[in-house]
């Protein structure tokens, strides 16, 4: 079942591609020539969006043959001020609308749309060795956590989460992204990390997940463009659209995150 699924959204998302860049009508209704998408389209994306882009991407190349779709991932504020400082790239899909925002106001992009929502989550060593079992244990002073720095829209989300639940947490350290935050748990180097919930999926059996309770959980959006200096305009325009096709939504929703 599982192979049929996967093979039905690769073809669904090979059909949407195509006819997303294969051609365009004009005012009058007649339809033109094709647009041809080729060459490298750099994005940078969000960490937490790793797993999700590079199934994306994959499919997107499949769909057009002599594309090559380049990634580099990040935390979105380090990414969001490498764009705003002359970096060339063609697409930006940020963890948070703050970050995305920063790049519109500074020209690096017209406008942006929202494709997907994602909400945090205890990640602790599969042994649990701190007996994590609640959100207040990570004010313990015994209990090791690992956050993403304050910058970072998971370690914003984060701060959100404490609120809430009216607590106060000393990390241990704060990382760069939610993927480096994850990994202290992976090597249990930390009792218990506060990623997303895509994270813990992606994770697999490498850590245990710890459900937060809706009414003290945090949520954050995800803003995507097409950048205004896109040194492949065309295939950044392509892509922006694959992402948002119900085919996108499809990956994007099969490994944890929301609809908007």
């Amino acid at each position: 079942m599982m192979r049929y699924r996967l093979v039905t959204v690769i073809a669904a998302a090979a059909a949407l591609a195509t006819l997303a860049v294969g051609c365009s009508s004009d005012s009058s209704g007649a339809t033109s020539a094709p647009t041809t998408v080729g060459g490298t389209i750099t994005v940078l994306a969000a960490a937490s969006l790793q797993e999700a882009f590079t199934t994306l991407g994959q499919q997107f190349e499949a769909a057009n043959p002599g594309t090559k779709v380049q990634f580099s991932f990040g935390g979105s504020s380090a990414l969001a001020e490498q764009i705003n400082s002359g970096a060339p790239a063609d697409v930006f899909a940020s963890a948070s609308p703050t970050n995305m925002k920063q790049v519109v106001d500074a020209g690096g992009a017209s406008t942006s749309t929202t494709f997907a929502k994602n909400v945090m989550e205890i990640a602790v060593p599969p042994s649990n060795p701190a007996n994590v079992t609640s959100v207040s244990d990570l004010a313990k002073s015994t209990v090791k956590v690992a956050l993403c720095q304050p910058q970072v829209p998971c370690g914003a989300v984060a701060v959100q989460v404490f609120q809430n639940a009216k607590i106060s947490v000393t990390p241990v350290t704060l990382e760069s992204d939610v993927k480096s935050t994850l990994s202290k748990v992976e090597l249990n180097e930390v009792d218990a990390g506060l990623v997303y919930v895509t994270d813990v999926r992606s994770a697999g059996d490498q850590v245990l997940g710890i459900a937060i309770p809706d009414e003290i959980n945090a949520s954050t959006e995800y803003p995507i463009a097409a950048l205004t200096d896109a040194p492949n305009a065309v295939g950044a325009q392509a892509f922006v659209g694959f992402v948002l096709s119900p085919a996108g939504r499809s990956v994007l929703t099969a490994v944890g995150f929301e609809v908007p």
